[in-house]
Formats: C-alpha cells, structure tokens, sequence
C-alpha cells in the first residue's frame, strides 16, 4: 500500500497511536481512520476502502485483518486518546467521567455476543421494551467547548459487557456491569496520577461494593442518583472501652429524604446551576448532609447527599450522593447534568459515524470496532478544536434555522474539508489530469461532500 498524505492537523492527532501498531499495520490504519471520517452512510471495510479510491487493490484483506487478526492493544490506544484530550481540554482542575452502557442494536446467527435488554430509551416506567443487540460500556471525559458553547462527552475507553449466556459455553466467569465499571475506573485513576477525579455514573453501575472500593481513593469519588426513600443512617457512635461484640456499623435511622421535602425543619438554600439540560441558569433549592448508606450484608459506605426541588414546580425533586463527603453542592448538580452529554454522544455516532451499520463478525473485530467508532468522536473533536484554534469556522447556517455555535456535523465537516482539499484538490504538481472549475462549484460540491451523512 502506498503511503498516505494527511493533513497536519489529522497527522498530529491520530499520530500519537502509531506506537500501538507495527510498522507494517500503521498505513493501514491510517486509511481506515481517514476513510472512517469521509465515508458516508455504513462504516464497513470496504466503504472505507471505496472512499479511499481503493476498491481495486489487491491487498484489501489486509485492512480486515487490521481488526480480526493484527496484534495491538486498544487499551494501550484508550490511555493514549485519554492523555490527549485531558492535556487540551482540562490541563488543570477536576476532570469528569461519565459511565453510561448503550445497547448496540445488532443481530445475527454468528454473533455470539448479543443479548436480550431493556432498550433505555424506548422504555419508560410503565412500559418495557427489550431489544437484542450487544451492551457496552463506554467511559467518556465530559468537558465544556469554548467553541462549542456546551459540554461534549468525548469517548475514549469502550469494553463489551456480554450477558451470563455468553460466558457459560466457554467456561468464564460472567463480570457484572459494576465489575466492568470497577476495572475502568482503576485504569483511569492509574492513568491520570495526582489529578482530581469524579465519575458521573447511573445507579445500575453505583452498587454499594462498588462505592466501597471508591472511597479507599483519596483523589477519586462517584457521584450517582440516591433514591428519595433510600435507608440513611447517622454515623455509628464511638465505641466505649471494654464493649463486647463488633463494632456497630452504623447509627440511629435517619427520617427518609422525600420527608425531608416536606419538613418545616429542612434548611434550604438557593443555588444557581449552569448549565441545566441544555438550558441556562436554573434557580433550584438545595439541602445537603452527610450520612452512612448501608443495606444488611453490604458494607456501609459514607456519602454526601443533596436533596434539590424547584421553586417553579417545573421538575420532581432529586437526590444526588458522592462518595466524598467534603463535596458541596455547587459543583455537584452540574457535574451531573453534564452526564446528559453522553446521550448526544452515542446519537452523533450512529447519525454521522455509522454506529450499528457495521459487518464484523469475529470476536475480535467486533470487540475493536465500535470503540474504535467512538474513539474517532474525540478524534474529530480534538481536530477540529485544532482547526478552529489556527482560525478556521464553518458553521453552516440554513436560511431556515439559525444556528450560532458548531455542532458535532460541523466539526466533522470541518474535518473533512480539510481531508477532502488535501486529498483530492491539492494544487501542488502532480502527474494528473487537471482541470478548472468555478470557485463556487468546487465549495458547493466539497460542502456536499462534507455534510454527506
């Protein structure tokens, strides 16, 4: 395969991953990131291939074995995408991690991964609907854009969570969800030393083990939902000398937090929080305290808790817990309504990166795949925030809606702009068949070619 010619801005985002991969494997991978970001439509091998003009080259099972066979590790590739986008979007400060599991809507006789749940979405309170495909796990930093005006959820670590009846014919041990949680979060706190971190997760993933591990970190905490009616209890009293027995775990039953609402006691206070899902500043009302969650059997875990209502009645009350007791709740609300940004996250994937249009059926591939699809979200970001830094703006602005701040298509079609005029329309001496077209042509059909879904 000939070498391929990138920009410099592509160049130095995904060239910090050649490490990962051989000598031989690199200018592959190459062609199927950059095919990967310029295909429209399904992101399969050979729509990338196509894209990349080469349908007719001999080698084309090379690019397959990229993904089923090659030898490179996809976490070494996490910790390196993780270190680049902390060091450009929050080289200081606390960073935020979102863990959310999408469900991956694919089927088929050879995949042995599939399973049957709950379709988040779709499903409400009163309705469940299941749906077959492959959950994931996705662990991504969420971070305010300048440019963006609003927080994105950047993947970077991905790992598949198969159901118990994929590990009984290969004789494993099934790893819950909080197991998989529990793995990533060490590898993030390894990864990034003596920095401040909070993990923004669902109560699915926050069990009371999980949380227990937790608070041995002094750098570290979790911050989920608590229920209105969870048990809390006050700290257990100090244990007198000469007492027989094991230590009480745990105090006196404390009144649940859904009394607290309607307590002519609870101390109140306003707090303005910014963003609020999608919103601007929202007055709400918060109350915090500390307290000892514990259920029999489980160990008891300290957390902090704040209980919000809404003076306008616009929203039902909510409760938050962290595992670090010295939190206040002014950071607390927004770290958790950054969360949402994941949602838009895994919508942007499917719509413009082609999540769930892929073919793979080896173990292997699929396992690299969809990450790797995720992983290009922070890729195309980081490029674009490159971009937009040395001066370039494109938000495309139809006569019939207004748009003032880039979304994730405009950076992509940033991206690919800077692609397509490196690739195809570069004006330097080359042995080709040349010829001239209007300026206004040649931006209405790169344009085309940009925003192409």
């Amino acid at each position: 395969m000939t070498m391929l010619s990138v920009p410099i801005a592509f160049t130095s985002v995904i060239g910090i991953f050649s490490r990962v991969f051989s000598r031989p494997v690199w200018p592959h991978v190459k062609v199927l990131l950059t095919g990967a970001v310029l295909a429209p439509g399904k992101r399969t091998v050979t729509a990338m291939l196509q894209i990349m003009g080469l349908s007719a080259a001999s080698d084309f099972q090379t690019s397959h074995r990229v993904l089923n066979r090659a030898v490179w590790s996809p976490l070494t590739a996490s910790r390196l995408l993780l270190r680049l986008v902390v060091a450009v979007f929050i080289p200081w400060g606390v960073v935020i991690f979102g863990l959310d599991d999408p469900i991956e809507r694919r089927g088929g006789d050879q995949i042995q991964a599939t399973g049957l749940y709950r379709d988040p979405v779709r499903s409400s309170h009163s309705h469940v609907v299941n749906v077959s495909g492959l959950r994931w796990l996705a662990c991504m930093m969420l971070t305010p854009l300048s440019w963006a005006h609003r927080v994105w959820a950047l993947p970077f670590l991905t790992v598949l969570c198969p159901s118990a009846r994929f590990y009984e014919p290969r004789g494993r041990r099934h790893q819950t969800l909080t197991e998989r949680a529990w793995q990533m979060m060490r590898l993030v706190v390894r990864w990034l030393p003596g920095r401040e971190i909070a993990f923004v997760a669902d109560s699915r993933v926050a069990a009371l083990e999980l949380l227990d591990k937790v608070k041995t970190w002094p750098r570290a905490s979790v911050l989920t939902r608590l229920r209105l009616d969870a048990a809390l209890d006050d700290s257990p009293p100090p244990r007198e000398p000469g007492t027989k027995g094991r230590p009480r775990l745990k105090g006196q039953r404390r009144p649940t937090l859904a009394a607290g609402l309607t307590e002519e006691k609870t101390p109140w206070t306003a707090l303005i929080v910014e963003p609020w899902y999608g919103e601007g500043p929202r007055e709400v009302e918060v109350a915090t305290d500390t307290a000892v969650w514990y259920h029999a059997g489980k160990p008891p875990v300290a957390i902090r808790w704040v209980l919000m209502r809404d003076p306008q009645q616009a929203f039902d009350s909510q409760a938050l817990r962290s595992t670090h007791p010295a939190h206040t709740p002014a950071p607390m609300r927004p770290w958790f309504v950054r969360r949402w940004a994941m949602e838009g996250t895994f919508e942007e994937a499917r719509a413009h990166l082609g999540m769930e249009t892929q073919r793979q059926w080896n173990d292997r591939a699929i396992a690299r795949t969809t990450p790797a699809l995720l992983g290009l979200y922070s890729i195309i970001t980081r490029t674009a925030h490159l971009l937009i830094g040395q001066g370039a703006t494109w938000v495309r602005r139809p006569a019939w809606y207004r748009k003032t701040h880039p979304t994730f298509s405009d950076a992509m079609a940033l991206v690919r702009r800077q692609l397509w005029d490196h690739l195809h329309f570069s004006t330097s001496q080359q042995e080709t068949d040349m010829i001239q077209i209007p300026r206004v042509l040649l931006e209405r059909f790169t344009e085309a070619l940009c925003y192409a879904a």
